[in-house]
């Protein structure tokens, strides 16, 4: 027991000197356990009736989802108003008169608004994914077992708490669903609708990248930057893809400034770092050739 008390003597000086505990005496951060209860509720109010073993029918459908929505916003509530007390401690963030509270309360009806819409683009990812991939055989099994779905829908609720400026809880929904995926999209990427990923393990999207509408990618792509220093975190540092792009597994996209056309096909394994004109195929022919470029 000697060792063991010296042990926890100098556990102790060791928060003492070097501190990251967790803001002792005021309020605690979001707890990830909580964060991932509210990804599962969340779940079963965009699909009712997919995740849970009740039956749902037309009768009880409005009572199920008042429940659900009723329990999940005090939940949000809770952990958003963590969130922007922690701002408030180091200054990026003002919670005015009504307190922390009251900013967290607001920001969660706001989502509760949003969720009609959110709900209706994820389900062009669905279709879009039905679509895009010839071993689907119905919209039922892409919801159930896909995990690109899995990644694009936390993506899309992420995105809107880091639209309206909620730190930490973003962050923390898009590396839950990472490591279940596979899939690394930073919450402050902006995609458009009908996007499906396909198979998904690898993928890495950057923060500012734009990716527009019916874009398709696989396995292994990055959209990425080509620069990690610190003093450009604010600029746009991840490609933009415009509408219709099919990108193959295995492709790096670099750069602020590059630009992937409409219509275009990234074929797999290539690296770029320049814009490529719309409606153009952009592939790996031989070790010897390299990359090759076509208009389609």
């Amino acid at each position: 027991m000697n060792r063991l008390n010296n042990s926890i003597e100098s556990l102790v000086e060791s928060y003492k000197e070097h501190g990251v505990v967790n803001h002792s005496g005021a309020v605690n951060l979001p707890s990830r356990e909580s964060v991932m209860a509210i990804l599962a509720d969340l779940d079963e109010i965009l699909f009712p009736g997919f995740r849970e073993e009740e039956d749902l029918n037309h009768d009880n459908l409005k009572m199920f989802t008042a429940e659900r929505v009723n329990r999940l916003a005090r939940k949000l509530i809770l952990e958003v108003e963590k969130s922007v007390s922690f701002s408030t401690r180091n200054g990026s963030f003002s919670c005015g008169h009504g307190g922390c509270h009251a900013v967290a309360r607001l920001i969660v009806d706001d989502f509760f608004e949003t969720l009609p819409e959110i709900r209706r683009v994820l389900l062009t990812d669905v279709e879009a994914a039905c679509r895009g991939d010839p071993a689907a055989r119905s919209i039922e099994e892409v919801i159930v077992s896909y995990p690109g779905l899995d990644a694009i829908t936390v993506h899309r609720v992420a995105n809107f708490f880091w639209n309206r400026g909620v730190p930490l809880i973003p962050r923390m929904m898009s590396e839950i669903v990472h490591g279940r995926t596979g899939i690394d999209i930073h919450p402050g990427a902006a995609i458009g609708e009908s996007f499906f990923i396909d198979h998904g393990t690898g993928v890495v999207i950057g923060g500012t990248a734009i990716i527009g509408k019916n874009v398709k990618i696989y396995q292994g792509v990055t959209l990425g930057a080509l620069s990690v220093k610190k003093d450009e975190a604010d600029k746009k540092r991840h490609p933009t893809i415009e509408d219709d792009v099919c990108i193959y597994s295995g492709a790096t996209i670099l750069g602020g400034e590059t630009v992937i056309g409409r219509g275009c096909v990234i074929g797999g394994n290539v690296w770029i770092t320049e814009s490529v004109p719309p409606e153009t195929m952009v592939f790996l022919k031989s070790p010897e050739q390299g990359i090759k470029s076509k208009s389609r």
